[in-house]
C-alpha cells in the first residue's frame, strides 16, 4: 500500500491511530510539539515532524506531502487553524479528516443528529472553516467522550467535583472504535461529510459512574442532585449506515 497519511497531533488517539495504520501497510507521517517525543515516533516507524501550529513561518510542506491529512489536535484558535489551512492549500493535499467533538451540540433533552444545529463555539467555527473550503474535501468526525486502555471513566471523577446531570445520559466511544471508524472513512473514501460517532450504549450518568468507580478502586462519587439533568443523546446512525460499521464496544453494560 503506497498511500501516505499525515497525522497532525500524535497524542493519546493520534499515536495509537498511527500505529494501527502502519500495521495495515500505510506510510504515516506524525507531528508532535515535543522534542522528547520524536524518538517515540521513530521507534514506532512513524516519520516524525516537530510542528506547532501556533508558531508562524513553520514549513509544513514535507509533512503535508501526503494523500490524507488527519487533524487530531485540540487547538481552538481560529487564527492558528486559519494559518494551518493556508499551508494545506499551498500543499495541494485534497483529503482532510478533522477530528471534532459532540460537544458542539447543545443539551436538547433529546436525540441529536448531524442535522441538529450546533452551538456557536470556537470548535463549531473551526469545523465550518473546513466544511466551506473548496480547495479540498473535508470530513468532520464528531466523537463522543473518549475512553479505553489507560483512560478509564472512573478516573474522570474528582472527589471535589460533583457529577452534574446524574439523570442525563452519556455519549462515549472507545479508542478502538475511533480508530476503526477513521480507517473505514479512508478505505471507503467517505469525504465531504459530517459524521457523529458515539457508542450505541447511552446509560444514565449516575448508573454508569457508580459502576466505573469500582473498576478503579474508588468507593464514592458525589452527584449534583440540584442540577437540571439536561442531556443529549447522540445518534451515530448516519455514520453506521455510510460505513457499514459495527461498534466493537457497543454495550457499556458488559465491557470490562
Amino acid at each position: 500500500m503506497n498511500e501516505r497519511i499525515s497525522i497532525l497531533g500524535c497524542g493519546w488517539l493520534g499515536l495509537a491511530l498511527a500505529v494501527s495504520l502502519i500495521n495495515k501497510g500505510y506510510k504515516v507521517y506524525g507531528s508532535t510539539t515535543s522534542v522528547s517525543k520524536i524518538k517515540i515516533l521513530e521507534e514506532k516507524r512513524i516519520k516524525p515532524f516537530l510542528i506547532d501550529i501556533s508558531k508562524r513561518n513553520v514549513d509544513m510542506m514535507d509533512f503535508l506531502s501526503s494523500d490524507v491529512l488527519i487533524i487530531a489536535i485540540t487547538s481552538k484558535s481560529l487564527e492558528d487553524i486559519n494559518n494551518l489551512i493556508r499551508s494545506i492549500e499551498k500543499s495541494g493535499i485534497k483529503k482532510i479528516l478533522f477530528i471534532s467533538s459532540t460537544s458542539v451540540y447543545p443539551l436538547t433533552n433529546g436525540i441529536v443528529t448531524e442535522e441538529t444545529n450546533t452551538a456557536i463555539t470556537p470548535l463549531s467555527k473551526i469545523e465550518n472553516l473546513f466544511v466551506t473550503n473548496t480547495s479540498f474535501k473535508a470530513t468532520i468526525i464528531r466523537f463522543g467522550g473518549l475512553f479505553g486502555y489507560d483512560r478509564k471513566p472512573g478516573n474522570f471523577i474528582k472527589s471535589n467535583r460533583p457529577v452534574k446531570n446524574p439523570e442525563g445520559y452519556i455519549n462515549f466511544i472507545h479508542r478502538d472504535d475511533c480508530i476503526g471508524i477513521i480507517e473505514q472513512i479512508i478505505i471507503k473514501n467517505v469525504w465531504n461529510e459530517v459524521l457523529n460517532a458515539c457508542s450505541d450504549s447511552h446509560p444514565k450518568r449516575r448508573h454508569f459512574y457508580l459502576k466505573e468507580i469500582k473498576k478503579v478502586g474508588k468507593s464514592t462519587v458525589i452527584f449534583d442532585e440540584n442540577s437540571k439533568n439536561d442531556f443529549k443523546i447522540v445518534s451515530s446512525n448516519k455514520m453506521k449506515t455510510l460505513l457499514n460499521y459495527n461498534f466493537k464496544y457497543a454495550d457499556f453494560e458488559n465491557y470490562k
